[in-house]
């Protein structure tokens, strides 16, 4: 039989699962275990040493988190991964290997606005700072790199308003600067764009949305492309290219090569800051996963529709989704998003602030609720909720102003969703 890769449905179930060898169980088992018995002295010194893999704390290590950690890497096309406990978690704990203090990160102005509140006020508290960058104009980027700069950030698929990001203009500056490219690829998922395959360097998910789909269980991950040659930049990343002073001088880059960010993550990210993922949100998101390409052909095909029947409404002004013609970001979704331009979008209704938190009290199937990537339809008022930490102006940087309600689109019938925004709408334009 002629070699060849598995497609995405295969690995979606498979990747980096077997038959349980001590009871023979098909599906991945649920470790709920704090520890792990040592065979011997010798066996407990060259796991603490990272002489030896294997299991010690599940604060490091689990074996369930593990299976999803390969699962991951496998459908994103990186070499490895760290799960942590939520997505904001994985954006510390990836900037943590490649900062100190007085470095820089310049990132995308198009971010969820907690993302915007941790860069912009969080990690000044570690003395790092950000530089906002526009993407619409990929060279913003260069402008806002100075010496200090570690790392640039963006997202594909951005939150809220759904604008795509040129990933590989983008990249393609952070190769010129040496500097690593991280994209949070939440929105658009490795189903529908695997930013590696653009030249980005780490990607980064907060699980709890799409991932796992239903809206049960926190979790984030860190997943490396093993491109980024460290030890070439040393005197920029020190932690992973120079001498680990708590073991005993080892250099990550020269001991683990292309696995060197991903051990960092565990042995020292995750043994310090203590922000692992729950073996059973893992095993949650593991079951997750394996339905995620069924789940993505219908979440974009709702949203299609529901876009497309929203533009045409009186009561709406606008509507931002990449999958509209209309969209200034519809030639970039043709080349990144062929499958589909998510689910999570954008619009304006009129009359404002008020209409907006009239619209999201009157719908009936939508939920109001602070999360997206939900097999249920949600919807949410950003400005007066998720952005409400912004002042006016970032908020419209962010598009997220004061008439934007998101949208992010569940697995139900497409009719009973645009009936219900209907009514809602129609209540909204009579207040």
């Amino acid at each position: 039989m002629t070699e060849r890769t598995p497609d995405f449905e295969t690995l979606a179930i498979h990747a980096g699962a077997a038959p349980d060898p001590a009871t023979g169980a098909r599906s991945v088992p649920i470790y709920q275990t704090t520890a792990y018995v040592f065979d011997d002295a010798d066996h407990a010194a060259s796991l603490f040493n990272l002489q030896q893999l294997g299991f010690i704390y599940t604060r490091l290590n689990n074996p369930t988190v593990a299976a999803l950690e390969e699962r991951l890497a496998t459908l994103e096309g990186g070499v490895g991964a760290t799960c942590t406990s939520s997505g904001h978690a994985a954006q510390i704990l990836a900037l943590f290997p490649l900062m100190y203090p007085g470095n820089e990160v310049v990132a995308s102005t198009k971010l969820y606005g907690g993302s915007i509140n941790q860069l912009s006020h969080a990690i000044r508290k570690f003395g790092w700072s950000t530089v906002f960058a526009d993407p619409s104009d990929t060279d913003n980027f260069k402008r806002a790199i100075t010496e200090n700069s570690r790392a640039l950030f963006i997202e594909a698929l951005a939150n809220p308003g759904g604008a795509v990001v040129d990933v590989e203009k983008v990249a393609k500056i952070a190769d010129d600067y040496n500097l690593p490219l991280i994209v949070d690829n939440t929105l658009a998922t490795p189903y529908l764009l695997r930013p590696i395959d653009y030249g980005a360097h780490i990607v980064l998910h907060s699980t709890t949305k799409f991932l796992q789909g239903q809206g049960s269980s926190l979790g984030g991950v860190i997943i490396d492309s093993g491109k980024f040659d460290w030890m070439k930049h040393a005197d920029k990343y020190p932690s992973l290219a120079k001498p680990a002073p708590e073991y005993h001088g080892l250099v990550f880059a020269e001991t683990f090569g292309e696995l060197s960010y991903t051990f960092y993550g565990h042995a020292v990210s995750l043994r310090d800051f203590g922000a692992a993922q729950a073996p059973m949100n893992a095993w949650l998101t593991i079951q997750g996963v394996e339905t995620l390409p069924l789940r993505m052909e219908k979440h974009c095909s709702n949203a299609q529709k529901v876009a497309e029947w929203l533009e045409k409404h009186p009561a709406v002004s606008w509507v931002s989704y990449a999958g509209l013609a209309s969209s200034d970001y519809y030639d970039l979704a043709k080349k990144y998003l062929p499958k589909g331009a998510g689910s999570v979008f954008t619009f304006g209704v009129k009359g404002g602030y008020e209409a907006g938190i009239k619209l999201v009290e009157n719908v009936e199937l939508f939920s109001h609720v602070a999360n997206l990537g939900d097999i249920r339809s949600l919807i949410i008022h950003p400005s007066s909720t998720t952005h409400r930490q912004l002042d006016e102006e970032a908020q419209k940087a962010a598009g997220a102003g004061p008439d934007v309600v998101r949208l992010s689109i569940g697995l139900e019938s497409a009719e009973d969703l645009i009936a219900d925004l209907s009514q809602a709408l129609d209540k909204a334009a009579s207040s």
